[in-house]
C-alpha cells in the first residue's frame, strides 16, 4: 500500500496509525499547494480532489478520509489494540470522537490558515474552535485518552489537529489537558519516528 500524505497534516493520523501497528507503507509526499507528489506526478489524477491522506492498494483501488483511513490501518494490525471490535460501544465511542474531531475540530482549525481571514471572522472562528476544544479538555480532565484510557485512532487524529495550533497562534496552554495530552502522545516511539520521517524533528 501506498500512503500519500503532507508533512503535519491531517494524513499524519494515519502514519501514526501505521507505525503504531507496525504496518509497512510506501510513503508519498504531497505538496498540496500545487497538487504534485514528490516524485513528480500530478496528484489530481491520483486523488481528483487533492486531499490526504490517500491510500492506494496494489490494485489500483484507493481509499480516503482520514476518519476511514484510519480505521482501516487499524483493522489491519488488530493486535496493536488501537480500535476496539466491530460492534462494541468501545467501537462506536470512538467512531464518535473520529467524527467530532473531522467535522468540529479540523473544519474550525481550516480557516485559520487563510491568511485573508479579517480578525472579526477570526475572532468567530476562535469562540467555535474553544468550545470544541473545552470539550475534548473535559474528557482528557478525566482520563489520558479518549475512549477506554488506551491510545485509538481518535487520539492520533487529535493529536494532528492540536499541533496545528503552532501555525494558527492560538494558544494551547489555555487547556492544560489538552497540553499534557500533546505532550504525553508525542513521546510515544511511533509518534517520534512519524515526525522524525515526515521531517517535523
Amino acid at each position: 500500500m501506498k500512503l500519500y500524505y503532507a508533512p503535519g497534516a491531517c494524513s499524519q493520523a494515519a502514519h501514526i496509525v501505521a507505525r503504531e501497528g507496525g504496518l509497512t507503507l510506501q510513503l508519498v509526499k504531497v505538496a498540496l499547494g500545487k497538487s504534485v507528489t514528490e516524485q513528480g506526478a500530478d496528484y489530481k489524477e491520483i486523488s481528483p480532489l487533492g486531499f490526504v491522506p490517500l491510500l492506494q492498494f496494489d490494485d489500483g483501488r484507493t481509499l480516503g478520509e482520514c476518519s476511514a483511513v484510519v480505521q482501516y490501518l487499524a483493522d489491519q494490525a488488530p493486535q496493536a489494540g488501537l480500535l476496539a471490535p466491530a460492534g462494541s460501544f468501545e467501537r462506536n465511542k470512538t467512531q464518535e470522537w473520529l467524527s467530532f474531531i473531522a467535522t468540529e475540530i479540523h473544519k474550525s482549525f481550516s480557516p485559520l490558515f487563510n491568511p485573508r481571514l479579517d480578525a472579526a471572522a477570526r475572532e468567530q472562528v476562535l469562540k467555535t474552535l474553544t468550545s470544541r476544544l473545552n470539550h475534548a479538555a473535559s474528557q482528557l480532565e478525566k482520563q489520558d485518552y479518549l475512549v477506554g484510557n488506551r491510545f485509538s485512532v481518535a487520539d492520533a487524529y487529535l493529536f494532528v489537529t492540536l499541533g496545528w495550533t503552532q501555525y494558527t497562534k492560538v494558544d494551547l496552554a489555555a487547556w492544560p489537558a489538552l497540553t499534557a495530552f500533546v505532550q504525553r502522545v508525542a513521546a510515544r516511539p511511533a509518534v517520534q519516528a512519524t515526525l522524525k520521517a515526515e521531517g517535523l524533528i
